[in-house]
């Protein structure tokens, strides 16, 4: 039979103990670090992956990409100034922007240019039905399709699921 003893300084114990601490500590919270390390490269992706919007055939070509008949030429051009801070208007517009892969966080202070077009086949809709788009430095980085008057209405690109 054989035995082996062991004898530890009151230094040797705190260590392996604080060794013993910190993998535990990495296993239970390594998962959640290499998760975010993932999301903020795949958010990183959507950045860099941003739709073309310099031209006039690039942006009408994004639009008809949801099934959109939009008017030949933009209604409306304008250049605007995203808001360095949102208000609460802002914000829930640019929450609506993040369920569209868009985020106007980083465009905050920055100028951009606003095109708006008259959809013409909204369902159920035939007037007074715009899509904007926000341009920056040449990139769609957010936009809309809205209503005005009785039963106006936002919502992302896509066409509402009936």
């Amino acid at each position: 039979m054989v035995m082996l003893s062991f004898r530890f300084s009151k230094k040797k114990t705190l260590f392996f103990v604080g060794v013993f601490v910190f993998a535990v500590t990495a296993v239970l919270f390594g998962g959640k670090l290499i998760g975010s390390v993932r999301q903020t490269a795949s958010q990183a992706k959507v950045k860099t992956e941003k739709i073309a919007g310099e031209t006039e055939e690039q942006r009408q070509s994004f639009i008809r990409s949801f099934g959109w008949e939009i008017t030949e030429e933009p209604t409306t051009i304008m250049e605007i100034k995203i808001p360095e801070e949102f208000d609460d208007i802002y914000e829930e517009y640019n929450n609506l922007q993040k369920t569209q892969q868009m985020d106007l966080s980083s465009y905050k202070g920055k100028r951009c240019k606003k095109y708006q077009y008259t959809i013409l086949n909204y369902p159920d809709r035939p007037d007074h039905v715009i899509c904007t788009l926000l341009t920056c430095n040449g990139r769609i980085v957010g936009g809309d399709i809205s209503a005005t008057g009785e039963g106006g209405f936002t919502h992302g690109f896509a066409p509402p699921v009936s």
